[in-house]
């Protein structure tokens, strides 16, 4: 009869290997030498942290309360200012639309100059200078225009094509063609696009520099094909073309 014997078994121990507990010893040091420091920082620095939050508190109160106290009622007033104007500058009313809409409501030039800050404000000074266009007085529409700052991405082409009109008709020619390709170029569209290089050619046949009216008008027909220029300006193509 065999005899069984019990083996003792082996505990496995794992033992730290050494210095294995040196590194966090000294991300404790670290950690509180840098708290020490701050506090430190903080102790000494105190008159002057407080100092800048207060300022920053204040001038962060001082825009909120600015802003919904002063710029947006502001605003609304200037959009529902508009309306009459719009109305009458949908009628080609301009001399109304810029001064006397009717029933006690401020022109474009009112808005402008009352309220400027404000988007609203912002948009009647393009308004204002196409009104002044159209009235013919073109240094008061050029100088509404420059004054205005384009929102979008439709009205910088507006601005510049504006411009290039009142300049024309002040007899500008190099200037004012210089504003119908702004307009070009920021309103690169079917529509924008060719009407504004439309009109750039028509001004260099004008002056007789038939090269680059004939440059132009071939883009309009090359680019822009299906727009309502393409078809005249296939004629001075086929007129200019050497």
């Amino acid at each position: 009869m065999s005899t069984r014997r019990n083996i003792p078994q082996r505990k496995q121990t794992v033992r730290p290997a050494q210095g294995a507990n040196d590194g966090i010893s000294d991300e404790i040091v670290n950690i509180v030498e840098v708290k020490e420091h701050a506090q430190d920082f903080y102790v000494k620095h105190q008159k002057l942290i407080l100092s800048v939050v207060t300022g920053l508190v204040l001038l962060i109160g001082g825009y909120l309360a600015y802003k919904y106290a002063y710029v947006e009622p502001k605003e609304k007033a200037a959009i529902e200012a508009m309306y009459q104007a719009e109305a009458q500058f949908a009628r080609d009313s301009f001399a109304s639309a810029l001064d006397n809409p009717g029933g006690g409501a401020e022109g474009f030039a009112s808005i402008a100059e009352n309220y400027g800050g404000t988007k609203a404000g912002n948009t009647a000074k393009l308004y204002a200078g196409i009104c002044q266009l159209n009235l013919g007085k073109y240094e008061e529409a050029i100088e509404y225009l420059e004054d205005y700052s384009p929102g979008d991405e439709v009205t910088p082409s507006v601005k510049y094509g504006a411009l290039g009109d009142a300049t024309a008709e002040m007899g500008d020619l190099e200037k004012a063609a210089d504003y119908y390709e702004k307009a070009a170029n920021e309103g690169d569209d079917e529509f924008n696009a060719p009407f504004y290089l439309n009109k750039l050619g028509l001004l260099q046949f004008a002056q007789k520099k038939n090269e680059e009216a004939f440059k132009t008008f071939k883009n309009i027909v090359d680019k822009y094909p299906n727009s309502m220029e393409a078809r005249e300006a296939e004629k001075f193509v086929a007129r200019l073309e050497k």
